[in-house]
């Protein structure tokens, strides 16, 4: 059976699967959507002995997350059973025909009579009545048919995944495509930066008499770290490398990748707060909404 570990998987799915047997048809459907853990929901007819517990452990064995539902529906398929003659009913309708006619005859009333088809025909009279079942060929039978629909189902999961892993590869080249343009922004406000730092030290220097030079150094350097964002800069791109490695990783990502999501947003919204640029502060704003985009797919992976 294939397991989650072949390839990234998405977690909304469907599959479908039929099958017939011992008079009986079936149909196995499996639907999944996204979830924070594992919530299996099975709907299982509960005269087949054992048949919950080996669905559920083969599903709980071959997925990580999501909620998924499984359901059977069994009927009959239609085909012949031996006929069995109920004779209680066949007596009561009898005895209600004989009441009929008489009652009939006493209202000078002529019914036709009825043929021995006409009475087999009547409800309940003439009955179907199905073979024994063997139930452990059938469990086999109905978890064969489950396994492959589990097949089927991660099949679906991992083709959504497929397309899910290139949008997030594509989003995490958008945001890396912004950090260099917020790179080049603040190089491009560096002069910027240094008058601005000029004209605070002059401002100061004109209006208070005899201030500590070490006071002075202390503010100008407080502001300059205040408008630093080069931690912030390392940081995003030590995230999207982090990224990047675990969308190469096998196994489940999903929870990974949301928490590096909240990494991404702390720092764009770090950028923002100390830019002091109003470029920088449009990048910053495109990051956030590419962060946010990104976590939208990201809540879908496995």
């Amino acid at each position: 059976m294939t397991g989650e570990t072949d390839m990234r998987q998405s977690m909304t799915g469907f599959a479908s699967v039929q099958g017939a047997a011992f008079g009986l048809a079936w149909v196995w459907d499996l639907r999944g959507v996204n979830g924070k853990g594992l919530d299996l929901r099975l709907r299982l007819p509960d005269w087949v002995e054992g048949l919950e517990a080996q669905v559920r452990a083969l599903a709980a064995k071959a997925l990580v997350r999501g909620n998924v539902q499984i359901g059977l529906r069994l009927t009959s398929d239609g085909g012949d059973g031996a006929l069995r003659l109920d004779e209680g009913q066949l007596t009561a309708v009898l005895d209600a025909m004989s009441r009929i006619e008489a009652e009939a005859m006493e209202r000078g009333l002529s019914l036709a009579p009825s043929t021995a088809a006409e009475v087999v025909g009547l409800r309940g009279v003439l009955t179907s009545e199905a073979a024994e079942v063997d139930q452990d060929a059938l469990r086999n039978m109905l978890v064969a048919d489950f396994s492959r629909a589990l097949d089927a189902f991660i099949g679906m999961r991992q083709s959504e995944g497929a397309a899910l892993a290139d949008i997030v590869m594509r989003q995490l080249a958008e945001i890396e495509s912004l950090v260099t343009e917020a790179e080049a922004a603040i190089a491009a406000r560096a002069d910027a930066q240094v008058q601005r730092f000029r004209t605070q030290l002059a401002r100061v220097a004109d209006n208070v008499d005899g201030i500590d030079e070490a006071r002075i150094a202390q503010e100008l350097a407080l502001i300059a770290v205040k408008s630093d964002v080069t931690e912030e800069i390392d940081r995003l791109r030590a995230h999207i490398g982090a990224a990047r490695d675990l969308m190469a990783t096998e196994g489940a990502i999903g929870r990974k990748l949301d928490f590096l999501c909240q990494e991404f947003n702390r720092e764009a919204n770090t950028l923002c707060s100390k830019s002091g640029d109003t470029e920088l502060t449009r990048i910053g704003l495109s990051l956030k909404t590419a962060i946010d985009q990104m976590r939208e797919q990201i809540q879908n992976v496995e």
